[in-house]
C-alpha cells in the first residue's frame, strides 16, 4: 500500500470524493424521468389496451421514446459509479464488500437483466407480439427500472444505518448476519419509497412541461391535455407519498444521524420544542420536535450537543467518542499481534470481544465498537457536515416540493374547467418547472450525502480511512476526464430529446 502525508491523503480524499460526487450527480440527471416515465408510459399503453384507442398507442410510443434516450444514457454513468468504489474507494470496499457487494449484486442479477430483457421487446415489438404480451414487457421494464433503484437504495441505506452486520477480526472486514435486517431496515424503506416517489413527480413534472410546450405551439393539443390530465394526477398522487416517506425519514435521522438532522436546521444548542426554520428569521414554533419525534415538546439534538457532549441528556462528547473509537481500533491490533505471535488463547480472548452473542461482546460493541470510525479523526469538529449547503439545499427541495403540488392541483384546475391553454403564462410556468425538478431532485442527495460527511459508514468508516491511496494527480486527471465527458454526453441527451419533442409523435 502506497504511504502518504496527511496532506497528501487529504487532496486524495478531496478528489475522490469530488470525483464521485460529479459521477453521481450527473448519473441522478437521468435515472428519476427512467424511473417516473417508465411507469407513465406502462399507464398510457394500459389505456390502449383497455380501450383499444389509438391515439392512446401513438401517445405511449411518443413518450417512450424520451424514456428510451434516457435510459440508455442513464446506465453508462451508473456503471461508471459502481467501478469508482473499487478504484477510488478501495478500503471501503474490503472492509464492507461483503455486505454491500450484495445488493449491488442482485441488482445486476435481476433487476437489470429484467429491464435489459424486455426493453427490447417494448420498443420494437408493436405489430410483432400481441398487445397484452407488450403491455407485460413494457411494465417489466419499469418495474425492473424501479427494483435496480430499490437494491442501490438498499445499499446507499445501509451506509447511512449499518445493520445486520458483524465485524470478523479475522478477515478485518464487516460481514452481513442479516439480510433481511439490511433488505427492510427502517432507512432503507423510507429512502426507497421517498427517493422513487420523488422521481415519479419529477417525471411527471416533465410531461406536464413538454404538454405545456405544445399547448403554447398549438400542437398536438388532444396529447398534450391528455398526457397533463394524467401527469398531474399521478405527480400529485406521488407528490402525498413524498410528504409521508419524508416525515418517516426525519424520525430516522434524528434517531440514527442526529448531526445531519442539526445540520439541516443549523441548530447549534438542542433544545425542547424546537422550531423549524422555513427561512432564516421566520419559524414555526416546536414544528422540527414534531418532524422528528412526533412530540412537541421532544428535545432535539443540536450540533453542540454532539460535539461538546451533554451529560444530562445522556450524549457522550466528540472527544470521548475518539477516545473509544482509538480504543476498538488498539483492541482490534492487539487481536492482530496476537495472532502473529501464535498466541491463540490471548488472540481467542480478545476475539470474542468482537463476537455481539456474548454479553462481552455485547458490552463492548455498545461502549467501543460503535465507534470504531470516530478513532480515524483527530477532532470532534471533523464530525460536523458542511452545514450552509445542507442547510439551503433542504430549502429548496422542500420549498420546490410544495411548488410542484400547487402546479398539479392547478393544471388539473384548469384542465377540469376548459381553460388549459388559453391563458399562456401557466403553460410558461409549467415548462419552466422542468430544471425546477432537476434542481429539487438533486438538492435532496446534498442533504442525504453531504449531510452525513465526514463518512462513508455512518460512525464506522469515515472517508480519511475508506479511500484508496492513489497518487492524487491521477484522481485530478480521472476527474476532469469525467467531468469533460459526462458533460458531452449530458449535451447530447438534451440535444437529442429536444429534437424529438420538435419533431413530436409519428404515426
Amino acid at each position: 500500500m502506497q504511504l502518504l502525508d496527511a496532506t497528501s491523503l487529504g487532496a486524495v480524499v478531496d478528489w475522490s470524493r469530488a470525483q464521485f460526487a460529479l459521477t453521481a450527480i450527473y448519473h441522478w440527471f437521468f435515472v428519476p424521468l427512467t424511473l417516473g416515465l417508465g411507469v407513465l408510459v406502462a399507464l398510457m399503453e394500459t389505456r390502449y389496451v383497455r380501450t383499444g384507442d389509438e391515439f392512446w398507442r401513438r401517445t405511449a410510443r411518443f413518450w417512450m421514446k424520451l424514456f428510451g434516450v434516457n435510459f440508455a444514457i442513464g446506465v453508462a454513468t451508473g456503471l461508471i459509479l459502481e467501478f469508482e468504489f473499487g478504484t477510488n474507494w478501495s478500503n471501503y470496499s474490503y472492509f464492507v464488500g461483503d455486505i454491500f457487494g450484495a445488493p449491488l449484486a442482485i441488482e445486476g442479477i435481476m433487476a437489470f437483466f429484467l429491464e435489459s430483457t424486455f426493453i427490447a421487446v417494448m420498443f420494437f415489438g408493436w405489430d410483432r407480439v400481441s398487445r397484452g404480451f407488450h403491455l407485460t414487457a413494457t411494465w417489466l421494464t419499469a418495474v425492473g427500472a424501479n427494483l435496480s433503484a430499490l437494491w442501490i437504495l438498499v445499499a446507499n441505506a445501509w451506509m447511512q444505518y449499518p445493520a445486520g452486520m458483524r465485524f470478523n477480526p479475522e478477515t478485518a472486514r464487516n460481514e452481513m448476519v442479516d439480510f433481511w435486517a439490511v433488505l427492510f431496515s427502517p432507512v432503507a424503506m423510507n429512502k426507497f419509497f421517498h427517493t422513487v416517489t420523488s422521481a415519479f413527480v419529477l417525471a411527471a413534472v416533465f410531461v406536464v412541461g413538454v404538454s405545456a410546450w405544445y399547448l403554447l405551439r398549438g400542437r398536438e393539443e388532444r396529447l398534450a391535455r391528455r398526457s397533463i390530465k394524467l401527469a398531474s394526477v399521478f405527480g400529485l398522487v406521488s407528490a402525498v407519498c413524498v410528504i409521508w416517506t419524508g416525515d418517516g425519514s426525519a424520525v430516522q435521522v434524528a434517531r440514527h444521524q442526529p448531526m445531519k438532522l442539526a445540520a439541516m436546521e443549523d441548530l447549534r444548542q438542542g433544545q425542547e420544542r424546537a422550531p423549524l426554520t422555513l427561512v432564516p428569521g421566520i419559524e414555526v414554533p416546536g414544528m422540527l420536535s414534531v418532524l422528528a419525534h412526533h412530540q412537541a415538546a421532544a428535545y432535539v439534538v443540536g450540533i453542540d450537543d454532539l460535539t461538546a457532549g451533554n451529560a444530562a441528556r445522556g450524549l457522550l462528547s466528540g472527544e470521548a467518542k475518539i477516545a473509544r473509537g482509538r480504543q476498538a481500533i488498539e483492541t482490534f491490533a492487539a487481536f492482530k499481534a496476537a495472532r502473529r505471535a501464535g498466541d491463540q488463547a490471548a488472540a481467542d480472548s480478545i476475539g470474542r470481544l468482537f463476537d455481539p452473542t456474548t454479553p462481552e461482546g455485547r458490552a463492548f460493541h455498545d461502549d467501543y465498537f460503535r465507534y470504531f470510525g470516530y478513532g480515524y479523526l483527530d477532532s470532534p469538529q471533523q464530525t460536523v457536515p458542511p452545514v450552509w449547503p445542507v442547510f439551503w439545499s433542504f430549502r429548496v427541495m422542500v420549498g420546490l416540493g410544495v411548488w410542484f403540488v400547487a402546479l398539479f392541483v392547478w393544471m388539473l384546475l384548469l384542465e377540469r374547467r376548459g381553460r388549459l391553454g388559453r391563458r399562456r403564462w401557466p403553460l410558461h410556468l409549467a415548462l419552466w418547472s422542468i430544471p425546477l425538478a432537476y434542481v429539487a431532485s438533486q438538492a435532496g442527495w446534498v442533504v442525504a450525502e453531504l449531510g452525513r460527511q465526514p463518512w462513508t459508514i455512518q460512525d464506522l468508516l469515515p472517508t480519511v480511512a475508506a479511500v484508496s491511496r492513489l497518487d492524487v494527480a491521477s484522481v485530478q486527471v480521472t476527474f476532469w476526464l469525467f467531468a469533460a465527458l459526462f458533460t458531452l454526453l449530458l449535451i447530447a441527451e438534451i440535444g437529442i430529446m429536444v429534437r424529438q419533442i420538435r419533431k413530436g409523435p409519428t404515426d
